[in-house]
C-alpha cells in the first residue's frame, strides 16, 4: 500500500481525503486497504511506513523528552490548567481539505481530544469534514471500531475482523491448554507507578496469565510500590505509554535502581522481567492489539509460542 502524495490531489475516482489524528485509527484505515486515501496524520502516526510522508496535523504542547517523572509533571501541569496536551494545526487542515477526520475520545493524554478537533473543524472555511471518534476500552470495541470506520468510508470490514478474531481464538485456545497461568504485573508508567488497564488485563488473561493490577475496560490505575512488592508477581512486563524498547529499558532500570526491594521480587530473581514496545503495540487500540496478545503469549509460554516478535517487539530486561 502506498500513501497519497502529501499535498497533491486524489485521483478522479477517489474523492475521500482522510486525516487520522491517532495512530490506531491510521492502522485501521490501512488494514481496510485505504492507506492511499490518507492525506494527513498526527505527529505520532508512523505505521505503516508509507504514512510517514504525510503532512503532520497535530503537535504536543509539552516537551516529550525527559524522565518519566518529568514528562508526567509537564502533562499534569497542562491538564491542571485546563489546557489540552496537544493542538491541531488548523492551517494544515485547511490546506488538506479532508472529507473525513478520525480521532478519539478515550484519553486526553494519548492524542488530541474530540472536543479540540471539533473546535478546530468549526474554524475551517471550506466544507465540514465528517468526524469519526473512536473510544475503545476492550478488545471487542476494536472489532466495532473497524466496522464503524469501514461503514463510514464505504468499504467492507467483516473479512478483516474475522481474520483478526481467528488469530485471537487460536492464540487463546492454545494458551489455555497450558493450564494455570503465572501472576503478571503490567506496568504502563514507572514514575509515578501505574498499572496497565483497558484492554491489557483482558489480553493477559487471554494469553494464559493471571493479571494482578488493572481492570478490563477501566482506565489504567495508579499503583503504589508497596502494593506491587506485596503482590510479588511471577512476571513483570513494562509497557510505558508512548515508549519504544530503548526508552522502556531506561525507565525500567531507573525504577529498579530506586527500589531496594527490587532484587527480592520473584520475577526478578527468576529472570522473568520483560520490556515491550508499548508505543507500537500495547498502547495502540488498533489491529496490532492482536500482535500484542501474541507477544504476551510468546513471553508467558515460550515453549508453546514462537511468533518471532523478539527482539523488535519485546526483550528480557
Amino acid at each position: 500500500m502506498t500513501a497519497a502524495s502529501p499535498l497533491g490531489s486524489l485521483s478522479p475516482d477517489l474523492e475521500q481525503r482522510i486525516v487520522t489524528l491517532i495512530p490506531s485509527a491510521t492502522e485501521i484505515v490501512a488494514v481496510l486497504g485505504l492507506a492511499s486515501r490518507l492525506v494527513g496524520r498526527s505527529h505520532e502516526c508512523d505505521y505503516p511506513e508509507s504514512v510517514r510522508v504525510l503532512p503532520v496535523c497535530t503537535r504536543p504542547k509539552f516537551d516529550p523528552v525527559g524522565t518519566s517523572r518529568e514528562v508526567h509533571e509537564r502533562v499534569s501541569k497542562l491538564l491542571a490548567t485546563a489546557l489540552s496536551v496537544y493542538e491541531v494545526d488548523l492551517a494544515m487542515l485547511e490546506q488538506l481539505a479532508p472529507t473525513h477526520i478520525l480521532t478519539q475520545a478515550q484519553c486526553e493524554v494519548c492524542a488530541v481530544s474530540l472536543s479540540e478537533v471539533e473546535a478546530a473543524v468549526a474554524g475551517l472555511t471550506g466544507g465540514q469534514p465528517h468526524i469519526l471518534s473512536l473510544q475503545p476500552n476492550v478488545l471487542g470495541d476494536l472489532w466495532e471500531d473497524i466496522a464503524r470506520v469501514g461503514t463510514a468510508l464505504g468499504v467492507p470490514s467483516a473479512h478483516v475482523v474475522q481474520s483478526l478474531r481467528a488469530r485471537v481464538k487460536a492464540c487463546y485456545e492454545k494458551a489455555q491448554s497450558a493450564g494455570t497461568g503465572r501472576r503478571v504485573a503490567c506496568i504502563e508508567w514507572t514514575d509515578p507507578l501505574m498499572a496497565a488497564g483497558n484492554w491489557v488485563p483482558e489480553l493477559v488473561e487471554m494469553a494464559g496469565g493471571v493479571n494482578l493490577f488493572g481492570v478490563t475496560g477501566k482506565h489504567s490505575p495508579w499503583l503504589e510500590w508497596t502494593a506491587l512488592a506485596a503482590s510479588d508477581p511471577e512476571v513483570i512486563i513494562f509497557m510505558p505509554c508512548g515508549y519504544d524498547l530503548a526508552a522502556t529499558r531506561k525507565a525500567a532500570l531507573a525504577l529498579a535502581e530506586s527500589q531496594p526491594e527490587w532484587t527480592s521480587l520473584t520475577a526478578v530473581r527468576k529472570g522473568e522481567v520483560f520490556i515491550v514496545d508499548g508505543n507500537q503495540y500495547f498502547n495502540r487500540p488498533g489491529p496490532r492489539l492482536v500482535d500484542s496478545l501474541e507477544i504476551l503469549a510468546e513471553i508467558l509460554h515460550p515453549g508453546l509460542f514462537a511468533f518471532s516478535y523478539a527482539p523488535h517487539g519485546w526483550e528480557r530486561l
